[in-house]
C-alpha cells in the first residue's frame, strides 16, 4: 500500500490523460468558483472600498518594506493557524491544511509524473497516504466535536447544515481514496476497488464544485482580511477599538 500508485490503475480503462484532464478541470472549478462567490459576495468590490477609504484616512503611508513586512505576517499566522485560540480547532485545522498540501501535491506528482507507474517511490507513496490520513484526522475531530453548533449549541454530531458542505465533502474524499487504495493492494477485488473509486471522484467533484455554495474559498479570504486589517492598524486607519478599549467595555 505504500509503494502502489493507486492512480495507476485507472489506465487499464482509460488513457493518463483522462485523470490529467480531471485535475486540470478541477483547478478550473476552483477558479471559476470562487470568482463568482467573489461577484456574489460582492467582496471584490469590498476590499477596493476599504482599501480606497484606508489610504484616505491613513496618518501615514507605509513603505514598500513595511508592506512586504506585513504580507510575511500574514503568511506566518496563517502558517500556524494563528486566529484561533484554542489549541484544539487550531490543531484540527493544522492537520487538515498540511493533510491537504501534502495530499494534492502528492497526487498531482503521481497522476503527472508517473501515470501509469504501479509502483513509485515509497516516499511519494508514503507521503499520499499520510496527507490523506491528517486530513481524515483533522476532518472527523472537527466535524464531530469542534463544530461551533455541536460544542456549543448542542446540536448533534450528524446535524449537517450549508456550511459543513466542505468539510463533509472533503473527509468523504479522502475517506473513499483511502479505501480505494487499500482494495487495490490488500483486498484485491475489482468490484470494491471500482465502487470506492467512483465514490472517490464523486466527492472529489462535489468538493471543488461546490466551492461557490462552501467554505472553501474562505481560505482566499481569510489571509486577504487579516493583510488588510494588518495594514489598516499600521498607517492608522483602523476603525477597529484598541485593546485597552475593548478591556475597559469587558470589565464595565
Amino acid at each position: 500500500m505504500f509503494t502502489n500508485n493507486p492512480f495507476a490503475a485507472v489506465t487499464d480503462f482509460f488513457s493518463p490523460l483522462a485523470m490529467q484532464i480531471y485535475i486540470v478541470l478541477m483547478v478550473l472549478a476552483v477558479v471559476i468558483g470562487t470568482l463568482l462567490d467573489v461577484y456574489h459576495k460582492g467582496s471584490a468590490k469590498f476590499f477596493a472600498q476599504r482599501k480606497a477609504k484606508s489610504r484616505a484616512a491613513a496618518e501615514r503611508p507605509l513603505s514598500g518594506g513595511e508592506t512586504f513586512s506585513l504580507a510575511l505576517e500574514t503568511v506566518a499566522e496563517a502558517g500556524v493557524s494563528g486566529e484561533f485560540c484554542k489549541w484544539p480547532r487550531r490543531l484540527s485545522h493544522l492537520l487538515m491544511m498540511y493533510g491537504f498540501f501534502i495530499y494534492i501535491t502528492t497526487t498531482v506528482v503521481l497522476v503527472f509524473c508517473y501515470p501509469s507507474a504501479a509502483s513509485v517511490p515509497a516516499i511519494l507513496s508514503g507521503l499520499w497516504t499520510l496527507g490523506a490520513s491528517m486530513i481524515l484526522a483533522g476532518g472527523l475531530w472537527f466535524f464531530f466535536l469542534l463544530r461551533v453548533n455541536v460544542a456549543f449549541d448542542g446540536d448533534s454530531p450528524f446535524h449537517l447544515g450549508r456550511a459543513d458542505l466542505f468539510v463533509v465533502s472533503l473527509i468523504a474524499s479522502v475517506a473513499f481514496a483511502l479505501l480505494w487504495n487499500y482494495a487495490q493492494t490488500a483486498y484485491a477485488n475489482p468490484a470494491a476497488t471500482w465502487i470506492t473509486f467512483g465514490l472517490y471522484i464523486f466527492f472529489t467533484t462535489l468538493l471543488f464544485v461546490g466551492v461557490p455554495w462552501s467554505k472553501f474559498a474562505h481560505m482566499f479570504f481569510k489571509p486577504a482580511v487579516a493583510f488588510q486589517r494588518r495594514v489598516e492598524e499600521a498607517n492608522g486607519s483602523s476603525d477597529l477599538p484598541s485593546p485597552s478599549a475593548e478591556n475597559y467595555i469587558v470589565r464595565s
